[in-house]
């Protein structure tokens, strides 16, 4: 049974960074790509950004481009999103979630659409106020 736990949310004022984590547990990091979302409150669910399973590979909504980065440690089975110059507007519940892809022709593969992501962690919320 794959588990993602996210940590690092918080109360932030606008301007500063956060560093959200997400540990894996349960499966073979390697063979996931990796992914943020977010969800606002009164809002969708979105995409932030994605890491494949190389770690070569990102990509992130236009929304977030130059204030953050989607890195991932296999060694300490960890992906992690470090956000800088944080505004009000990144006020949400950050999900961290994960793809399972097993095929070499995967290794550089990010994602965007939840649907393509097999496991889900429980959120962690990031407030940010101004």
């Amino acid at each position: 049974q794959v588990r993602l736990v996210e940590s690092g949310g918080g109360l932030v004022q606008a301007g500063g960074s956060l560093r959200l984590s997400c540990a894996a547990s349960g499966g073979t990091f390697s063979t996931f790509a990796m992914g943020w979302f977010r969800q606002a409150p009164g809002k969708e669910r979105e995409f932030v950004a994605a890491i494949s399973r190389s770690g070569a590979a990102t990509y992130y909504v236009d929304s977030v481009k130059g204030r953050f980065t989607i890195s991932r440690n296999n060694a300490k089975i960890t992906v992690y999103l470090q956000m800088n110059s944080l505004n009000p507007e990144d006020t949400a519940v950050y999900y961290c979630a994960a793809a399972e892809r097993r095929g070499l022709e995967y290794y550089y593969a990010t994602y965007h659409n939840q649907g393509e992501y097999d496991y889900w962690g429980q959120g962690t919320q990031v407030t940010v106020s101004s």
